[in-house]
């Protein structure tokens, strides 16, 4: 285990000290992003200054939400959004098996070796804009940040699960680049109120693809706004979770050279 921590630090040491061989790139692109995540709650801030609002929600709530969601997307992207896209992409060129020679697991050598320090903009720009809107509105209490952190890491988990079951489907489907854009769509409704939208839009978002977990229940928590559905809603996340690494490891089994 210590090794493979060693392992794990050394591949972020990688990471930054290659990104830093375009600093200027890396700097002002992170800066872009870190800005326009700050920037991107306009919209919202709009809607309540024009005298519409999202029913039982005020504007800085709703800011609170959509600044977890981008956080916890940024946390994606740094850690192992890159799964999927390395995976089809050696995948296509017949190269995955510079993968498998290596001698650690392959999931853990794609998701240490393709550390995204390019999203950290994403990540300190939703971090900022949480904070921000939880001082406006007063959050407090032990217990509710603690359920925040649960339901942040659940978020982390079916995220993560999606990208291993897609990148899993590419060692037989190689064009389902689609799938990653229907999930994004679907990912959406985590940065609003879940109440604003019908009964089985609010189940399949809570239980089946439980993409509430991304933004809106880790905010409600901050809030205090518990119920036990968010707390039931961390099943399916691990659950999707452990599938994925299961149905990954299944199909490296099943490669079979270019084209899947």
């Amino acid at each position: 285990m210590i090794n493979y921590i060693k392992i794990y630090f050394s591949c972020l040491h990688t990471a930054f000290s290659r990104a830093a061989t375009y600093r200027a790139n890396f700097i002002l692109g992170n800066f872009i992003t870190l800005l326009s995540n700050i920037i991107f709650p306009l919209v919202t801030v709009l809607i309540y200054a024009n005298g519409a609002s999202f029913p039982d929600w005020n504007m800085w709530e709703v800011l609170l939400i959509q600044s977890v969601f981008s956080m916890s997307v940024g946390a994606a992207s740094m850690f192992f959004n890159s799964i999927l896209w390395v995976t089809m992409d050696h995948i296509r060129e017949g190269s995955f098996e510079t993968i498998l020679l290596k001698p650690l697991p392959t999931l853990f050598y794609i998701t240490a070796a393709n550390f995204d320090p390019n999203s950290m903009g994403l990540f300190l720009g939703g971090l900022i804009m949480t904070v921000i809107s939880a001082i406006k509105t007063g959050i407090s209490g032990t217990e509710n940040i603690i359920s925040f952190l649960l339901l942040f890491i659940s978020g982390l988990a079916v995220m993560s699960g999606m990208d291993l079951i897609m990148a899993a489907i590419s060692f037989k489907w190689v064009g389902n680049s689609r799938i990653p854009e229907i999930f994004d769509s679907i990912k959406s409704f985590g940065k609003y109120p879940l109440g604003i939208f019908p009964k089985t839009i609010q189940t399949l978002t809570s239980l089946i693809i439980p993409v509430a977990v991304i933004g809106f229940f880790p905010a409600s928590a901050l809030l205090g706004r518990l119920d036990v559905m968010m707390f039931i809603s961390v099943i399916p996340c691990f659950l999707f979770f452990a599938f994925g690494i299961w149905i990954y490891n299944r199909m490296i089994k099943m490669y079979e050279g270019v084209g899947g």
